[in-house]
C-alpha cells in the first residue's frame, strides 16, 4: 500500500473524530436525497460540497457540509412574514 492511501483503520479513525464524513455517510446525512453516485458526479464536475481527497479516500469535512447547507437554504416568504408579525429577529 502506498503512503498516500489511507488504510481502513486510518479512514475510520478520521471519521470517528466526527470531523469528516465518507460519501456513504453524507448520503445518509441527507436521508438518501443525495446518492453516493450524485456525490461522485458532483466531484467530477467540481460542484456540490467541498471534499478532501487523500489517495483514494474521499472525505467531506462536516464544517464544509454545514456551510454548504447554509448557502443552499431557501427562505420562504411565509417565514419572513411570520417573523415580521411576531417581531422575532432571524
Amino acid at each position: 500500500m502506498s503512503d498516500t492511501t489511507l488504510s481502513t483503520v486510518d479512514r475510520r479513525r478520521l471519521t470517528l473524530d466526527n470531523k469528516f464524513l465518507t460519501p456513504e455517510e453524507v448520503s445518509e446525512r441527507y436521508r438518501g436525497g443525495v446518492s453516493v453516485g450524485t456525490l461522485r458526479n458532483w466531484r467530477a464536475m467540481k460542484i456540490g460540497p467541498s471534499f478532501v481527497k487523500i489517495g483514494k479516500a474521499v472525505l467531506y469535512p462536516i464544517d464544509e457540509l454545514e456551510a454548504w447547507d447554509e448557502r443552499n437554504t431557501v427562505s420562504c416568504r411565509a417565514s419572513r412574514r411570520l417573523t415580521e408579525l411576531t417581531g422575532d429577529q432571524p
